[in-house]
């Protein structure tokens, strides 16, 4: 791509053709996108999160789960359809039509659900004619039944033979689907969307997409004046009315193609570009695998089972895999070997001996004194006492440990590997003694520090042909014959190393310095990529390489080389999981082992396994290879997730596909570089990242219409984000026109642990024109529209609030969100001004930040969210209470209010304690989970957080905290009252009591639900204030 000219793939005009539909094009050219105007982000949410916990269930991660930074595709597809969607002048319709086409409304529920029966129905819904609904059997029972529901069928039995019986009741014939769907909708007149979308069971709309969707279009169609029948049929009809021709929709960062997948399902002409080849073959593997035909994906299936009968044959041929008895290796098992410094003996470095939970197995290490050695031998079907003591191995926290003759040996790997600290061009370098390995290494040598031995194998019993009942396996010591087999496919795959090399079969490649990278040859001596695999996986890999002779093939490969290496784990079992090896990128990261799991041959037919089936992709996709600042083609929305202080090193970790497949790739990917560029990542968070940020987006404005919009998502961090964003949008040439928050992250999410991150969507436009202003002004402009903001959202709580059909679903805002509306208030007044204080603030945008100096920016998006957080008030606590209260308190209070909603989202404390400056939130926690998150109740805090390092040191709300926790156990009030003045600031309880009162009170509202005890308490305490002699 080059970045000189702006070139767009052919359409049919429709400013000069009559659109068949009879839409008028151009109509709403310049109508604001729904998406700059609401986005039902709490409904949302709840999709999202029930995606990400789909796990391996999801539509793309058989394609590649090794990519982990996917952004949920109903959240891709939400985007797309409300960058599209026009917003009205009646807001609530808009939102009706939203969510139909998001398959968020009941009949939509209805259908996720699964039908609801007939007696069901009847039992709950005011069915006003059953006989136009359901048939009676038997029919003269009909007569005895009620004309009109709900009645419980029980109570109309009858006799048969002397036998009481209950009638049964099936749907008419001439009922249609929808119609079915639409009475049994009214059975979730009560329920909520949480309730119905979060339930065990319940489809995503995507798994359903051809049924979920048939009833909405007579409603979609009179809203919006469209004449649709499909999404397709939307999505062009709509493009025609904002661009004149169906829409195209690009993403200069696709990654593993989330994002044009879900606008291509959708109908739009779609361009995903990236600079990594493993991104782009992803990217191509959606469209043309997981969104091909059912006839196409039959082909392709067919081809993989092709594949896998020829590597069978080839490994059958060479016997490496079978015992000679009908039992075919499964899985092998391997660890590193060391020399004891102090012992001289010989050991197996295991982190744990458990082999298999499930079958009881364990690794005994039987010493061979004679030698300076152990044998392993197996136990299986081992006591619980003896499964126990087996799970402390000789690694333990850094050092191997053994005993030799009641004497214990304990040294530390970094000693055993010679670990030292060098200088090198001034700085210093961590160094060992390993020997790093030359091309033609495949095993370590005699003499290395480490060496890696096979101390168990997994065997399965080969099944006759046709016959698919689950075979047996057992685990087995390794024997002579074992040892043979390994020996056999050492020498094989020496001889031939270089053979497979030169065709591309194997890596040749050197292991290039990075920070996930050089771990590689700094802890085991790797300096080319096929030493992460050992022969018996080259060996394998190379076979499927080999008979890779089309790109899908090659996609597919690239799963075998995920769960084939010498960083697979192996994972001795858990509940509801068997022992099995796990993928190398289990964690994107290159982390070396001292055990881990080879996986045989037999796991090749794990490639011939389907995709699930999912709506085809309608809309033109095209791939591309390159840096986003080169993209050269015209598109009218652009979309992207942006590697935004990502802590994956995507650049670095997919050189290990790379190296498989950069030789000989399918002509598909013959055009792309297959090589990483790191140089031209987009990566980090400095001022070169921001530079590079804003070269890629400042070349997508170009190529985009002055109407045209963008999509931004980037990961909700800290505060210093918003700057660097408006920094960005304004180089960029782009203004900011909302922005919407939502949680995307689950309690497994990747990073940092429990510390949970939500979404931000950026909606950009193009910043024409050269607007001026000053600070001064600009300050009662940004409190005037963070006041407009809060006051629009919150009516529109009060809109779905007086709705009896939508008052289930609670507020479609939460406080968190109306928070969010700080932040997009600032930067929708900040970007849309080319000079503030006679400054071009695209060129102040590009200069370097200072560490410890707040800018411009910073100080003005300050501003905006406390102005924001000043209208966050919690029901039932008085303003001017409120403003007196420390950060924390006021963080505590606020959050108690969430937990008294049932909003327990670990995202809104961690957002919260950024709005209101609290230090360490942590510390006021009872449980960090990514949605059970939860306040210390007063039990809790029992005698914490009473110093003065604490945030809530000598605080009217820690004070009665303490307080309710005397009460509770039963202290005497005036004790209690005694101990609250002494808790406060001296001389402060008489002019505090008022404050305190109220913050009781408060509480024993807030909890009276969760903690009835600390509630009672809280009531006993306010009464003892306002009654106490003064």
């Amino acid at each position: 791509m080059t970045p000189t000219a702006v070139t767009a793939s052919p359409k049919v005009d429709y400013t000069t053709t009559p659109h068949p539909s009879g839409v008028q094009a151009l109509s709403l050219k310049d109508a604001p996108a729904l998406i700059e105007s609401l986005l039902p982000v709490q409904k949302l949410s709840i999709d999202v999160y029930k995606e990400r916990m789909a796990g391996s269930g999801q539509t793309l991660t058989a394609l590649g789960s090794y990519w982990k930074g996917r952004k949920p595709l109903v959240l891709n597809r939400a985007c797309v359809l409300a960058s599209l969607l026009p917003a009205t002048d009646d807001p609530i319709k808009d939102l009706e039509v939203f969510e139909l086409l998001m398959g968020m409304d009941d009949v939509s529920m209805s259908k996720r659900i699964g039908l609801a029966k007939p007696v069901e129905i009847v039992r709950h819904v005011p069915v006003h004619d059953i006989g136009a609904f359901f048939k009676v059997d038997p029919p003269e029972q009909a007569d005895v039944l009620p004309m009109q529901g709900p009645f419980d069928i029980n109570d109309y039995t009858y006799l048969k033979n002397g036998v009481e019986r209950v009638p049964r009741l099936s749907w008419q014939e001439g009922v249609s689907e929808d119609q079915k769907h639409e009475l049994a909708a009214k059975l979730f007149d009560s329920q909520s969307y949480k309730e119905l979308a979060g339930a065990r069971g319940t489809l995503r709309a995507e798994e359903i997409a051809d049924k979920v969707s048939t009833h909405i279009w007579r409603r979609v169609n009179a809203h919006l004046g469209t004449k649709a029948t499909s999404f397709p049929e939307l999505v062009e009809q709509l493009g025609v009315m904002r661009f004149g021709h169906r829409p195209t929709v690009a993403d200069t960062f696709s990654g593993s193609g989330q994002i044009p997948f879900a606008a291509a399902q959708l109908g739009c002409d779609v361009y995903a570009s990236d600079l990594n080849p493993v991104a782009c073959m992803l990217t191509w593997g959606a469209f043309n695998i997981v969104g091909a035909s059912a006839e196409k994906r039959k082909e392709i299936e067919t081809e993989q089972a092709e594949l896998v009968a020829n590597v069978k044959a080839e490994i059958d041929k060479l016997g490496i895999e079978s015992d000679g008895n009908g039992w075919r290796g499964k899985v092998y098992l391997y660890c590193l070997e060391v020399t004891c410094p102090s012992s001289g003996w010989k050991v197996p470095v295991l982190p744990t001996l458990v082999v298999s939970k499930g079958k009881s197995v364990y690794a005994k290490l039987v010493p061979v004194a004679a030698e300076k050695r152990y044998d392993i031998e197996l136990v299986c079907e081992a006591s619980a006492a003896e499964m126990k003591a087996a799970e402390q191995g000789t690694y333990r926290t850094g050092n191997v440990v053994h005993a030799v003759n009641g004497v214990e040996h304990v040294n530390s790997i970094a000693s055993i590997r010679g670990d030292y600290t060098d200088t090198d061009d001034g700085r210093k370098v961590k160094k060992n003694r390993l020997r790093l390995w030359g091309q033609s290494d495949v095993v370590f040598r005699d003499g290395d520090i480490f060496n890696e031995r096979l101390y168990a194998v997994q065997w399965i019993k080969e099944m006759p042909e046709g016959d698919s009942s689950r075979a047996p396996t057992q685990f087995r010591t390794v024997t002579k014959a074992d040892l043979a087999r390994e020996e056999k496919v050492t020498r094989y795959v020496q001889e031939h190393l270089a053979e497979w090399q030169d065709k591309g079969w194997v890596p040749d490649t050197r292991i290039e310095p990075g920070d996930e990278t050089e771990r590689l040859y700094r802890e085991r001596g790797w300096t080319y990529w096929h030493q992460l695999f050992n022969p018996r996986q080259l060996l394998v890999n190379s076979l499927i390489r080999k008979h890779s002779l089309n790109a899908s093939s090659c996609i597919f490969s690239t799963r075998s080389f995920d769960y084939a290496s010498r960083l697979c784990r192996w994972d001795s079992g858990h509940p509801g999981s068997s022992a099995q090896a796990m993928s190398t990128f289990t964690n994107q990261a290159l982390n070396t082992l001292f055990a881990y799991g080879c996986k045989s041959g037999y796991h090749t037919v794990e490639l011939t396994q389907s995709l699930k089936t999912f709506r085809p992709v309608s809309g033109v996709g095209q791939v591309l290879s390159g840096p986003a600042h080169e993209f050269n083609l015209r598109a009218d929305l652009f979309v992207s997730d942006p590697p935004y202080g990502d802590a994956v090193k995507y650049e670095e970790i997919l050189e290990y596909f790379i190296a498989w497949l950069r030789k000989n790739p399918p002509a598909e990917f013959s055009n792309w570089t297959w090589d990483s560029r790191r140089e031209l990542a987009v990566k980090g968070e400095d001022h070169d990242f921001r530079l590079g940020m804003v070269a890629a987006y400042k070349r997508m404005t170009e190529c985009m219409p002055d109407n045209g919009l963008q999509i931004l998502m980037f990961t909700h961090q800290d505060g210093s984000i918003w700057a660097d964003m408006a920094n960005i949008v304004w180089a960029s040439g782009l203004r900011v026109t909302a922005a919407w928050y939502l949680v995307t992250e689950t309690d497994s999410a990747l990073r940092e642990g429990s510390y949970v991150k939500g979404t931000i969507l950026l909606v950009l436009r193009k910043r024409l024109g050269a607007k001026r202003t000053n600070q001064t002004d600009l300050a009662y402009e940004l409190e005037d529209e963070v006041a407009d903001q809060i006051k629009r959202l919150t009516g529109m709580n009060d809109s779905m609030a007086a709705d009896s059909k939508r008052a289930k679903d609670g507020n479609l805002f939460e406080d968190a969100d109306l928070q969010m509306a700080g932040y997009a208030a600032a930067l929708k007044v900040l970007t849309k001004y080319s000079i503030i204080d006679g400054k071009d603030m695209a060129q102040e945008a590009l200069r370097p930040r200072v560490k410890g100096q707040n800018t411009l920016v910073e100080t003005l998006i300050e501003f905006a969210t406390d102005t924001a957080n000043r209208m966050l008030v919690p029901l039932g606590l008085e303003e001017s209470v409120w403003q007196d209260l420390e950060p924390a308190e006021r963080f505590y209070m606020k959050m108690l209010e969430q937990e008294s909603h049932g909003l327990n989202k670990l995202d809104n404390y961690q957002n919260f304690a950024k709005a209101f400056a609290v230090r360490d939130f942590s510390a006021l926690m009872a449980s960090e989970s990514a949605n059970k998150a939860a306040l210390k109740s007063a039990k809790d805090f029992g005698r914490a957080e009473m110093n003065q390092s604490s945030e809530l040191h000598q605080t009217p709300t820690r004070a009665v905290l303490y307080a309710l926790m005397d009460l509770q156990a039963d202290k005497d009030l005036d004790v209690v009252l005694k101990g609250l003045e002494q808790n406060l600031k001296v001389g402060a309880f008489y002019s505090s009591r008022n404050m305190l009162v109220t913050i009781a009170r408060f509480i024993a509202k807030k909890v009276d639900a969760m903690r009835p005890g600390e509630a009672s308490a809280a009531r006993v305490l306010a009464d003892g204030i306002e009654n106490q002699r003064l």
